[in-house]
């Protein structure tokens, strides 16, 4: 059977759409979100509106309405610890969402919108590869408070892709190789990749800092920040996702501005850029003792391992771990949309939460 699947992966300044008949796109766009667009709402969850009538702009201008689709994929948000693969977008995960029951991140817009879309369409809507999704051991999970638990937040989707077609390239299963996998993108996470289970990881919030992410910062001056009556929640919470990193400390997260920048002899962005490889290159290493020594490869992907330099720096303080491998850009794409595929062909079981 011919089926045709729209995938909807949100990010913060993006939102990225595909349309497969199968295996093959049909078109792929990125609906871009400059700050002006963006800053008029108060939180990312009333961009949804917004968003959708964008969705379905695109899918028009390229000959196409909702009712001709046979499924609906979104990009898997925040939601509460789940086995990766394929969930049903239903009522309880909804409302995690709209009220507020996990943290604010733009990857929760992807349920949501498919959520909409798909009632649009009278199909079904999943997200698959959730940002949550993982297999932490519980010695991963403990934090030096007892009422906070570790659990993971990563580009799931992009790095598990990344993972595999790694695998394939070297003539090995995902499933017997040992990886560390970083996703160097708006927001940097990584991953350790134990025989095909994600057993530890780095969120955007307690790794490398980002172009739009804070990153790991001291706590004793965040806790200051947040009682000095300068902040409201809502504002630090932007400090932390969305107005940190190098759109905080060099005003801009464009890094073909950066460059430029650097290109020109800019002292500090060049500080600023070696300071976020150093602190990527920090990230890969506190995660070495999860595989206990034992690293296939570490692997660069997301937008950022185009860049040269960010690449070659990194590696000066990495590359005696483990041979690095770089798979610039992203895959989630064609990962939301061949796991749908398997969905509908019942290749592949669909999870409830």
């Amino acid at each position: 059977m011919d089926f045709l699947i729209l995938v909807i992966n949100p990010g913060s300044t993006s939102t990225k759409i595909a349309l497969y008949r199968n295996e093959e796109a049909v078109f792929s766009e990125s609906i871009e979100h400059p700050d002006k667009e963006i800053d008029q709402f108060e939180s990312i969850l009333q961009q949804a509106p917004m968003r959708k009538k964008l969705v379905i702009e695109a899918m028009n201008r390229h000959g196409y309405d909702p009712e001709d689709l046979s499924l609906v994929m979104g990009r898997g948000g925040l939601l509460p610890p789940i086995k990766t693969g394929g969930y049903r977008v239903n009522e309880v995960m909804l409302d995690l969402i709209y009220n507020e029951k996990i943290q604010e991140h733009a990857s929760n817009l992807g349920a949501v919108l498919a959520s909409e879309i798909a009632k649009t369409a009278g199909v079904e809507a999943y997200i698959y590869d959730a940002v949550s999704a993982s297999d932490f051991p519980p010695v991963a999970k403990i934090t030096g408070m007892r009422e906070v638990l570790r659990n993971s937040f990563y580009h799931v989707l992009n790095s598990r892709s990344a993972a595999l077609r790694f695998a394939t390239s070297q003539g090995k299963r995902y499933e017997d190789m040992n990886l560390i996998v970083a996703h160097l993108g708006g927001g940097i996470t990584i991953g350790a990749h134990c025989k095909g289970k994600i057993i530890d990881s780095l969120s955007d919030d307690n790794g490398p800092f980002a172009p739009e992410r804070s990153g790991s910062v001291p706590l004793l001056d965040i806790i200051e920040m947040c009682y000095s009556g300068n902040y409201t929640k809502q504002e630090m919470i932007k400090r932390v996702r969305g107005k940190g990193g190098l759109r905080d400390l060099l005003g801009t997260s464009d890094f073909r501005e950066i460059r430029k920048r650097i290109e020109a002899g800019d002292e500090y962005a060049t500080l600023v850029m070696e300071a976020q490889c150093y602190q990527v290159a920090k990230g890969i290493a506190l995660l070495t003792p999860a595989l206990k020594g034992q690293c296939d490869a570490i692997i660069l992907t997301g937008g950022l391992a185009y860049d040269d330099f960010f690449i070659e720096k990194t590696k000066e303080y990495i590359d005696w771990y483990a041979p690095i491998a770089t798979l610039p850009g992203e895959y989630e794409m064609e990962a939301l949309a061949f796991g749908g595929l398997r969905i509908l062909n019942k290749q592949e079981s669909v999870n409830e939460m």
